[in-house]
């Protein structure tokens, strides 16, 4: 991304979507994080013949109950048989999960984090061989008194198009451990947040979201499919 000027990211549907991942203690083992997993997962924009990018989130993770830290890897794979091209990945966070450190990438500026989330992290991965793919190591703090998303869009490296997008897609677990040294969670759980006393999930987030605007929330029967803010550059005919 450009210091002068933010590269756009358009073309992208932030579709919620509702798959499981157990998020690993911030010092856990990579092994402990199970296979790594697709779900809520979706091709966007239409990728060259022979391309087909995909990402994988680790099936299970979990949260340090005294720091609200965990760690994982986010990896992007080219599943086609031929090669990429320039593309990128986007790490965003959303609601209770705020991603801290991509290894390897860029933070983005406030301005231009996607409608609705409160981190994000762009990853160069440059031209994947077909079957090749690349992990990076993420670090991230989770509220579990709320719950928590991440996405993973795959993007050409100026952002015009999404090849393919996984999430937002929600870590959590239906049995909140509040007395144990790490919470476990699911990819594609709902969180149930762990509150003192009580079992009402905080009111955050979605209704925040203005409607009626590029990069809206628009809510149906308990999913939000948010549209990724586009600003695409004005060109003079």
């Amino acid at each position: 991304m450009s210091s002068r000027r933010a590269t756009t990211i358009t073309g992208s549907l932030l579709t919620a979507c509702f798959s499981t991942v157990m998020i690993l203690s911030y010092s856990a083992a990579a092994d402990d994080q199970g296979p790594g997993s697709g779900k809520g997962g979706k091709a966007v924009d239409e990728a060259p013949a022979g391309v087909k990018v995909t990402t994988l989130l680790p099936e299970k993770i979990s949260v340090d109950n005294s720091t609200q830290k965990t760690a994982f890897s986010a990896t992007v794979k080219n599943e086609g048989n031929k090669e990429s091209g320039d593309i990128r990945l986007l790490v965003v966070g959303f609601d209770g999960l705020e991603v801290k450190n991509v290894e390897g990438c860029t933070a983005m500026a406030e301005k231009n984090l996607p409608a609705g989330s409160n981190s994000g992290f762009i990853c160069s991965t440059g031209n994947l061989a077909a079957g090749e793919s690349k992990s990076y190591d993420v670090e991230a703090t989770f509220d579990l008194s709320r719950t928590g998303k991440i996405c993973l869009p795959v993007q050409t490296r100026d952002g015009k198009k999404t090849y393919w997008q996984q999430g937002p897609v929600p870590f959590g677990t239906t049995n909140p451990s509040p007395n144990a040294p790490a919470t476990p969670l699911l990819l594609g759980t709902d969180n149930k947040p762990v509150a003192p006393g009580g079992d009402e999930l905080p009111k955050t987030g979605a209704g925040a979201v203005p409607l009626g605007l590029t990069g809206a929330a628009l809510m149906s029967a308990g999913a939000a499919g948010l549209w990724w803010a586009g600003r695409r550059p004005r060109r003079e005919h």
